[in-house]
C-alpha cells in the first residue's frame, strides 16, 4: 500500500531529486558518448545537457518515485549508429554508448563516496556521529542528506542497467561481446525480453540485489577509510 503521509512524501520527494540527478548524469553520458563518436541526433534533440528536465520522464521519474515506487527511469537518449564515424563499427560504437551510462552512474557514485568520507572526517556535526549508516538514516544538514542516497542510487542503477535484456544497456555490451554463430538465439532471447525483465523484477530481485549490497560495500568500505 502506498505511503501518503507527510514524511513519507518528503522522503519520497528528496528520493525523485536523487534520483533525477542521477538519471540526468546516465543519460547525458549517452549523449555524449554518441556525440564523441559522430552521431548528433542527441544533440540536435537537446538531450546533450545535464539539465535534469531534458531527460525527465512523467511517470518514470516522478509518479512513480513519489507513489513510493523504488525504482525509475528517463527518456532514453537516442542513438543512431548510421552516424558514427567511419572507423566506429555499429556494434561497437553502440557497446561503447551503453556503457558510458552506468560508468558515469560509478563514476558519480565514487565521487559521492569521497564526499562523504570527507564530510563525515571534517563535518562530523552534519551527521551525529561518524558513520556511513548514520549518515544514511541522520544526515540532516542542507546537501549532506543527499550524499547517502546519491552513492547508493547510482550503484543501483549502474548494475541494473548492466542487466543484458533490452532495453537496458548490457544488451547493447553483450550484442557486440557475443560471437556471431550465437546471434539467431540472441535475436530470439531479444523477442522475449519483455517478459524475462519483468521475471528480473518479480522473481530473481535477489539476483540483482546480491551484487548491488556488495558492490555498494566497497563505496561503504572507502567512505569509512577516508572518514
Amino acid at each position: 500500500m502506498f505511503d501518503f503521509s507527510p514524511q513519507a512524501l518528503l522522503q519520497q520527494g528528496l528520493y525523485v531529486i536523487v534520483l533525477l540527478l542521477s538519471l540526468s548524469v546516465h543519460e547525458f553520458a549517452h549523449a555524449w558518448s554518441a556525440f564523441r563518436l559522430g552521431d548528433d541526433t542527441a544533440s540536435l534533440q537537446g538531450r546533450l545537457t545535464l539539465n535534469p528536465f531534458a531527460h525527465a520522464d512523467l511517470v518514470g521519474t516522478f509518479l512513480l518515485p513519489l507513489m513510493g515506487v523504488p525504482f525509475g527511469w528517463a527518456k532514453p537518449v537516442p542513438v543512431n549508429p548510421t552516424r558514427f564515424r567511419r572507423d566506429v563499427s555499429m556494434g561497437a560504437g553502440m557497446a561503447i554508448t551503453a556503457s558510458a551510462g552506468p560508468a558515469a552512474n560509478v563514476l558519480l557514485a565514487l565521487a559521492s563516496a569521497i564526499v562523504l568520507g570527507l564530510g563525515i572526517r571534517f563535518a562530523p556535526e552534519a551527521f551525529g556521529e561518524g558513520s556511513f549508516a548514520r549518515a544514511l538514516l541522520f544526515g540532516h544538514a542542507s546537501g549532506w542528506r543527499y550524499i547517502p542516497g546519491l552513492l547508493t542510487t547510482n550503484v543501483a542503477l549502474a548494475i541494473f542497467n548492466l542487466i543484458p535484456l533490452p532495453p537496458l544497456d548490457g544488451s547493447r555490451i553483450a550484442a557486440w561481446l557475443l560471437p556471431y554463430r550465437f546471434r539467431e538465439q540472441w535475436h530470439a532471447l531479444e523477442r522475449l525480453a519483455p517478459l524475462l525483465l519483468m521475471g528480473v523484477f518479480f522473481l530473481g530481485g535477489r539476483l540483482v540485489l546480491v551484487p548491488i549490497l556488495e558492490v555498494t560495500s566497497w563505496f561503504v568500505a572507502l567512505v569509512n577509510l577516508l572518514s
